[in-house]
């Protein structure tokens, strides 16, 4: 039998009607399971704060908050340091959690530092490296953005070779006339030096980027400084006093420049202070 148009759309309307009123109550249900959740993740209860925020998912698919409540609680169960297979898949599981949030909005920074930090606490060093590189070449990501993460990547390679040059046995200090004088001479292991080297050319070639997306980067320069400091020890060892020279005159125009932006920048936050301070006017 057929329906008259009439009532056809009667029962047309009653049914958007119906769907719509089921969309309020489980947008009302999801809040307050995120509301539970909310509550025992304050008393530290993560595993208990994660099913509400997964039912609260389940409730309002489209809900921005329930995701980013599921990643958290999962996080927040791994424990640094220890290294049983579950504490490990816990925090596999939390990485894939924050990277279903970033599939929706690339630009989440939570998210992207949260998987940085879960991968460094992993010691997972190369899936971290390809994950700062993955931004930092990253054409969508806004400038300033993509030369924070090389800036991260070239005080990497910073550290890789100082962690060489200070060692005891290539850092000679002496002092005459009570006045200390440091030296550098080569590692025993050639292996060692061919190392730093790699990553001080390496660290500076990252720097370099991270100058032409953000030329007044603070953070940027003053890694520069450190890196051209590496690459002047290096030389050193190396005999190479001309190349030595080179690399102290670049050093001492990146430190210049590293003291300009510091100044200016402690200015700006210094007249923010005072705007904040000032009543405002009537």
């Amino acid at each position: 039998m057929k329906l008259s148009q009439a009532r056809f759309a009667i029962v047309l309307a009653t049914l958007v009607v119906s769907t719509s009123g089921c969309g309020v109550v489980n947008r009302i249900r999801a809040k307050n399971e995120l509301n539970e959740a909310a509550r025992s993740y304050r008393e530290s209860h993560f595993d208990e704060a994660e099913q509400p925020s997964r039912r609260a998912l389940e409730l309002d698919p489209g809900n921005k908050t329930a995701p980013l409540f599921i990643a958290r609680t999962i996080h927040a169960q791994f424990r640094p340091g220890v290294t049983t297979p579950e504490n490990i898949a816990k925090a596999n599981e939390a990485i894939a959690a924050y990277k279903k949030i970033l599939e929706s909005n690339p630009k989440d920074e939570e998210a992207y530092k949260a998987i940085a930090f879960l991968y460094e606490k992993l010691k997972e060093d190369d899936k971290l490296q390809q994950w700062i590189l993955a931004r930092a070449t990253d054409e969508k990501m806004e400038p300033e953005k993509r030369s924070e993460a090389y800036v991260v990547l070239a005080s990497k390679d910073w550290n890789c070779s100082f962690q060489i040059t200070d060692l005891p046995t290539n850092k000679i200090t002496t002092i005459e006339n009570n006045k200390a004088t440091v030296s550098y001479k080569k590692p025993k292991d050639q292996k060692d030096f061919d190392k730093a080297q790699i990553c001080v050319k390496r660290g500076l070639e990252e720097i370099e980027n991270a100058i032409k997306l953000n030329p007044n980067s603070e953070s940027a320069w003053s890694y520069k400084t450190n890196l051209l400091l590496e690459a002047s020890k290096l030389a050193e060892m190396d005999g190479k006093m001309d190349q030595k020279a080179e690399w102290d005159k670049q050093r001492d125009a990146a430190q210049k420049r590293t003291n300009a932006l510091s100044e200016a920048n402690q200015k700006k936050k210094q007249e923010e202070a005072q705007k904040k301070a000032s009543p405002p006017r009537s």
